[in-house]
Formats: structure tokens, C-alpha cells, sequence
């Protein structure tokens, strides 16, 4: 990879541009710390509104399939990235045919897919230290009829389709083997992998960066709180676990990085389960091929964010550890927020929020509101963990937002 320099221009005097599949919040924070750099950006997605084709140099607004925008995006850009999982890994290998994409359609095949997802994370529990929980794959009736027959510890658990199942869709809990069967009939009988539910006491992320050149860097963990399957608040500061845990959940990221060669910002999601130890144990659950939405808070709380790192990573440019300077928590902001107990259309009270000290409202540009979208994020910063976490009850307050319970 010969580095892509900011402010550079090629043969033909065009400027040093990068590019990325996928037009969502994702993409459009990637694109504006590309410019910060001085680097023009080029988006390839359908969706004409897309937040990201809205703030870039170029927008190619075809399918991600389509060889013609393909071939489009290949000639203005120098490098190119993915914004999400489910872009086709063949449209991924079209483009690395002439240009450096990362992640490659290798590594983001294996995110697209549970079951690969899980081979991978057994494949290299050895080297790094942290398994996946018990689980088995069912894609046939006769596999079904397995599980039901054998496999009784598996429940209750939680059976999810092998593709396209995030933010708590394509999920069904089930506790009996009738359950189960009625599941994966309402899941299209399909490829899926039944997960044993495990007694958790906590959820953390951890975001690597790794170069073309194999050099790794990573912030510290966050520990994350979901409602209903979905972000509600990330918790970034010192002290957030316990440090036993918080270096073998890096050290597991490192090593799953390594493993396949990574080049780019990959996340790695883990359980913290009651084992009986005095701080519990890790279970690695997925892997985002990309920056991820607990990372958000690094664009307010760090010298160098998850954005940044993305942009450097991609670009063949030097990757500094980023350093946090200051303690945050992170709150998700869904469409529910965009209405009132009565379903009526509202706007929240950003006033009020942001004449609080600390905060930091990323809105991403999205219309119309819908429960369940994300619209945005608010992060808080501040000198101490105790102020942080004030400031943060009172913004979930005023927001009517959900996970109070777990400032």
C-alpha cells in the first residue's frame, strides 16, 4: 500500500480522494474526518437523502452492485472503505481488482455471516484467550430435529438468522424445543444459530485500528448498556471494569485482528457472564468490520477519534494510540424521542439539553423520525466519572430516554 497523502494529487492533478460504500451516520462521520485532512470523499449509495452523500464531494447514488458505480467510485478515489457489513463482498472484490479497499471482502464476508462469524471466533480462541458461548447452527429441518433431540442445554437461547439480524432484529428467544421450531419456521426456515442464553452481568466493546503494515492501536473498552437489543448508553472512562477484564478483552481484539489480517477499525463485542470468578468472564458475542456506534464518544472525549483512525488506517498513514482526555458516557438518540407519550410528532427539548455542561449532540441528518432509527447521538464529557454521570441522568431525562437505570 503506498500511502494516500492528504492534500496530494494523482497523475492528472485530481485531488487525493477517498472513497466509501454506504451513505448512513457511519459514512458521513468518516467523511467529514477525511476532509478535516484535506481529502476530497466520494460515496457510493441508492438512497439520494443518504446523510453521508449529503455532506460529500461526490455522490454516486446507484446500487452497491451496480458496475457501473462501481466502476464510477474505482476511478475517482484512491482508497476505499465500507461503512457496513452487508455491502455485497462481491461488489467489495470488484473494487480491490483496482484499488485498495479495507476491510476486504474477505474478512467483511465473515461479519456478514453468523455462522462464519462464530468458525472464526473458535478458530482462534487459543491465541486469543476469550471463546464464543455454546451454540449450534441449524440451516436444515434434519439440524433442527438435532437440536431438539440433543441439544437441550442450548435452552432457553436465543435462535438468530445467519444474515442481516442487528440491533435486535432477526432474534427470537425461546425456551422450549416447540418454541424453537415455531421460531425458525417465523425466520423463514433458513440459515440460523442458536445461542444458549448466558447469565450476564455487563456488556463491553472494544475498537482496534490496525494498518497495512500490521500495526495495531486501541482505545480502552467501553462498557455498553442495551435496551431492547439496541445501543442505549456507552460508558467510557476509567474504572468502567475491572482492569483484569479490560485487558483481556483488548488483548482478545488484538489477537482477532491479527488473525485475519484486519486493516481498518474493527470492533469486537463481548459478554461479561457470571462464572463464578470474582469479576466473571469473557464471551466474545460478534465483530463490526468497522467504526462502531459505542465508539462514538471518541470523537468528543479523545485526541484522535474511531473516524480518524479509519481515515489513517485506509490511507497508509501513521496510526497514534489515540489518548483520552476526558470521561464520557454516550447516549443513543432513536426516533421514539421525536414523539410523545400520545404518538404525536415532537421536538426534543434541545435547549435544555445543551445548556448543560459537557454535552455534545451529533445529529445525523436523518428524516423523518421513526421509532427505532437512529437519529443521533448525545455524548457528555466533563473532569470527573460523578459529574459526567449527573449531567448524563438529566439529559436521559429530559430526552424521556430509556437505560436510566443504567448511569
Amino acid at each position: 500500500m503506498t500511502p494516500v497523502l492528504p492534500g496530494s494529487a494523482d497523475a492528472a492533478g485530481q485531488p487525493a480522494t477517498l472513497g466509501v460504500m454506504g451513505g448512513g451516520q457511519l459514512g458521513r462521520m468518516f467523511v467529514h474526518a477525511a476532509q478535516r485532512l484535506g481529502y476530497f470523499t466520494a460515496v457510493l449509495d441508492p438512497d439520494a437523502q443518504s446523510p453521508a452523500g449529503r455532506v460529500s464531494h461526490h455522490h454516486i447514488q446507484t446500487a452497491y452492485d451496480d458496475p457501473a458505480g462501481l466502476a464510477q467510485l474505482a476511478g475517482l478515489c484512491q482508497a476505499i472503505t465500507t461503512e457496513f457489513e452487508n455491502v455485497p463482498a462481491q461488489a467489495l472484490q470488484a473494487l480491490a481488482r483496482t484499488r485498495p479497499v479495507a476491510p476486504g471482502a474477505a474478512v467483511v464476508g465473515i461479519a456478514q455471516n453468523r455462522i462464519a462469524e462464530k468458525a472464526h471466533f473458535a478458530s482462534c480462541a487459543d491465541r486469543s484467550g476469550v471463546s464464543c458461548g455454546p451454540y449450534a447452527v441449524i440451516e436444515t429441518l434434519a439440524q433442527l430435529q438435532a437440536v431438539q433431540a440433543d441439544r437441550a442445554d442450548l435452552l432457553p437461547g436465543i435462535l438468530k438468522t445467519a444474515r442481516l439480524g442487528y440491533d435486535g432484529k432477526g432474534q427470537v428467544r425461546v425456551r422450549t424445543a416447540v418454541e424453537l421450531a415455531a421460531a425458525w419456521a417465523e425466520l423463514g426456515g433458513g440459515a440460523c444459530v442458536l445461542e444458549k442464553l448466558l447469565p450476564l452481568t455487563a456488556e463491553c466493546s472494544v475498537l482496534v485500528a490496525r494498518g497495512w503494515d500490521g500495526r495495531v492501536v486501541s482505545f480502552a473498552p467501553q462498557r455498553n448498556v442495551h435496551v431492547d437489543g439496541i445501543l442505549a448508553v456507552t460508558h467510557a472512562y476509567e474504572g468502567n471494569m475491572p482492569p483484569a477484564l479490560a485487558k483481556s478483552a483488548r488483548d482478545a481484539t488484538v489477537s482477532i485482528a491479527h488473525h485475519i489480517g484486519y486493516v481498518g477499525v474493527l470492533c469486537v463485542e463481548f459478554f461479561v457472564v457470571d462464572d463464578g470468578s470474582e469479576h466473571g468472564g469473557l464471551v466474545v458475542n460478534e465483530m463490526a468490520p468497522r467504526p462502531h456506534n459505542s465508539g462514538h464518544y471518541t470523537l468528543d472525549a479523545c485526541d484522535v477519534s474511531q473516524f480518524d483512525l479509519q481515515v489513517r488506517a485506509l490511507a497508509g498513514l501513521p496510526l497514534p494510540p489515540p489518548r483520552q482526555h476526558s470521561p464520557a458516557i454516550m447516549l443513543n438518540l432513536l426516533g421514539d424521542g421525536w414523539f410523545d407519550a400520545s404518538g404525536q410528532p415532537r421536538e426534543p427539548d434541545w435547549p435544555a439539553v445543551l445548556s448543560l455542561p459537557g454535552t455534545h449532540l451529533h445529529l445525523y441528518g436523518k428524516s423523518p423520525a421513526r421509532p427505532g432509527r437512529k437519529m443521533g447521538h448525545l455524548t457528555i464529557t466533563g473532569p470527573d466519572v460523578a459529574s459526567v454521570k449527573t449531567v448524563a441522568r438529566r439529559a436521559a431525562g429530559l430526552l424521556g430516554l430509556p437505560g436510566l437505570d443504567g448511569i
